[in-house]
Order: C-alpha cells, then structure tokens, then sequence
C-alpha cells in the first residue's frame, strides 16, 4: 500500500517541551526557523496538524512567500499546500483560521465525528474546500494515509503537531522522518506539553542525516532504521531500499550481468553489512553475496535481518555453486526487501522470490524504486530503458 512521505517537524527546548503552561503560545523559533519552516511547506504537498493543535494555536497554515507560492503555481501546484486536520469527535470549530484561509482542506474524522461536523455545519456545503473523510468507527492512520495518497495525490506530507498526533505516527512506524529544532532554553514545568508521549517506539536507534544552526536554534533531521516485520513495510524500508538502490549505481558496468545493491540490517535497524555486484574486482560476486560474505555466519542477528536488493536474488546461476537465494537462506535470513523482479535477459524465468517464499522467507516487493533499480543497467537490455 503506497503512502506519502511523511515528515514530522516540531521545535522543543532543550528539556523536550512544546509549550510552557501560560496563557501565550511559547515562542521557540526565531525568524530564520519560521523562514525555514515556510520553505518546507512550500516543498510539500499537504500539512497536517491534529484537533488539539487547531483548538490551542488557532493556525493558518500557510506559505507566507509571495515567490514560494508563485514557485508552486508555475510548476502546476496548487498556490497552497492542502490542509488537512484530524479528529476524532469532530468537535471543530467552523470559525477556526484553518478552514478560511488558504485553498484547499480535508479533516479526517470517524463516523460519529462527521455526524458531528454536519450538526455544527462544517460540511463541503457550508465549507466547498473542505473534504470532510470519515474512516469507519475509529481513526486509522494507514487508512487515513492511504487516502491522502491514493485519492488526494499527496505524495509528502508535512506534520506540524501536536505532540499526540506525533507519538502516534512514530510509534506505528508511520514517520520517514523527523525535523526537530532545539530552542535555547527551559520550561521545566511538568504539568506543560511534551513533544513525545510514552508508549512503545521502534527499538534501536535513529539515523542523524542533519545538522544545522537556524539562528540560535539547531535543526535536526532523523530518519527510522528499524525494518518492518513480514509482509508490512515501514518508512525504515524504504530508506534502506534506496540505499541498495544507490549501490547498484556503483557497480563497474557489465554486458552479462547486472548492476544490484544490497544492504543487510538487523531488526533493530543495525546495519550488519552491504556489498554490491562485482565489488572490489570479482568479476562474478554479486551483490547479496558480497554483503553476506561480511557477516559472521554465527551472528545470532541474522535470524530477525532484513536483506535488502536491488534486484531479485537470483534462483540460479553458473558462477558459483549457490546462487544468492540460497545463500539469503543458508544464513538464516526470513526476509527480503526487494525493488525489481528479476527479467529473462540472462536467465529465462527467474524466480528467487518463489524459491525463498518456498522455504518460508518473507519477500517484500516496493514496485516504486524499481526505476532505481533499472537505471544503472539500462545498457543491458532496449527494454530496460
């Protein structure tokens, strides 16, 4: 089930507090971060922020720039991004900021919220931009996200909050990534809101992939490490799907074989090893084989790892007395994350998903990078290209 790219941003102090407990909003940006924050808005494709968020800070939402929107309008974007809330008593305020400014919104509610939002008038009579979507009994993220996805066309969401909507994402391994911005002081008030609430969160640790001084405050960007488990795929998946992407690109070009990346990481999002197709001079390694090779094979690890390819690993092969399924296999590993299944230009009928599913592994195909997986061998075949 395809989703948008979701991007959490929030700024904290330096003791993890959103807010302070008075009556004005707590300023934790400063003019750079909120030029920053406009610039990320502008990038995107809708901004959500939870009921809470609309009912404590009353937010427009908008792109401030003039030059930003005008950006958008000439690549066929909408001037703004779509505003979207969620609630699930559709207990909203009809007069809020959110619904009279801007273009386009949606609120996701439950049954009995949209029941709620047509007895205060919040409905696309009363309110022609706003789609008002309810998902059944309770609110479901996946659903909601699919939604956003397959019939809104948002394909890079940005969360602005609040904290609960931001715990909820993360803890259902929802997020792609988090933009957090540390502020130069304190709060120091329990009784005031925090970004993250407690609960059960992806194990291991996150990647840094940035950091930058915004003025006086410090951005800082993660992305999840920790793969999905069987069939279902988390925004960790596809990062490390990309990465063996990218390491096919790396290959030394060959006319009878191809280019492939592989990158093997443990449940807690460890990376354990990567290789690629004929690295380090062996004309005939292929690319799980060379990340393998690096393993211990008696790494207890490797039970719950996740071997992420480019391609397919393949069922059979004249190189080497086991071809790459197999030794996926023999080292214990139960899943596979893979971008392209393998075409008959080498081998007619080529099946290493069937022969590691046969065996009871796990094989996970994510259709949207296999143009990725192509292009570092689009010489080999006019019907790759």
């Amino acid at each position: 089930m395809p989703l948008p790219y979701v991007l959490l941003s929030a700024a904290v102090s330096l003791d993890g507090y959103l807010d302070d407990t008075g009556p004005d909003r707590l300023l934790l940006s400063g003019p750079a971060d909120f030029e920053r924050v406009d610039e990320v808005r502008a990038s995107v494709d809708a901004i959500l922020v939870g009921a809470g968020t609309l009912r404590a800070d009353n937010p427009r939402l908008l792109v401030n720039s003039p030059e930003r929107r005008a950006a958008r309008v000439a690549a066929g974007l909408p001037e703004y991004p779509l505003k979207v809330t969620v609630s699930a008593s559709g207990e909203l305020d009809p007069g809020a900021r959110f619904w009279h400014t801007g273009g386009a919104k949606a609120v996701y509610t439950t049954d009995e919220g949209a029941a709620r939002l047509r007895r205060t008038g919040l409905t696309p009579a009363t309110h022609p931009a706003v789609d008002v979507v309810p998902l059944g009994p309770e609110l479901d993220w996946r659903l909601l996200l699919a939604h956003l996805h397959d019939v809104l066309g948002v394909r890079r969401l940005m969360v602005e909050g609040g904290g609960t909507i931001h715990t909820q994402l993360l803890q259902r391994q929802l997020a792609d990534e988090v933009q957090l911005v540390l502020a130069p002081l304190f709060v120091g008030d329990p009784a005031a809101p925090r970004l993250f609430g407690p609960g059960s969160y992806q194990g291991g640790r996150l990647r840094l992939v940035e950091t930058r001084a915004v003025g006086d405050v410090v951005l800082l960007r993660y992305e999840p490490t920790a793969p999905g488990a069987g069939g279902r795929t988390v925004p960790a998946d596809r990062h490390w799907l990309r990465t063996a992407c990218e390491l096919a690109l790396r290959c030394p070009p060959s006319a009878t074989a191809f280019s492939v990346g592989a990158v093997v990481v443990a449940a807690d999002g460890t990376e354990l090893a990567r290789g690629h197709s004929r690295e380090a001079g062996d004309p005939v390694v292929h690319a799980e084989e060379a990340a393998l090779a690096k393993i211990d094979p008696a790494d207890p690890r490797l039970g719950g790892a996740t071997v992420y390819s480019s391609l397919e690993p393949c069922a059979r092969r004249a190189s080497r007395p086991r071809p790459c399924a197999r030794l996926i296999l023999d080292a214990g590993v139960r899943r596979v994350v893979t971008a392209w299944r393998e075409p008959d230009t080498f081998v007619e009928a080529a099946d290493g998903a069937g022969l590691l599913a046969g065996a009871g592994a796990e094989v996970v195909v994510l259709p949207e990078y296999e143009a990725a997986a192509r292009e570092p061998n689009r010489h080999l075949d006019p019907g790759l290209r």
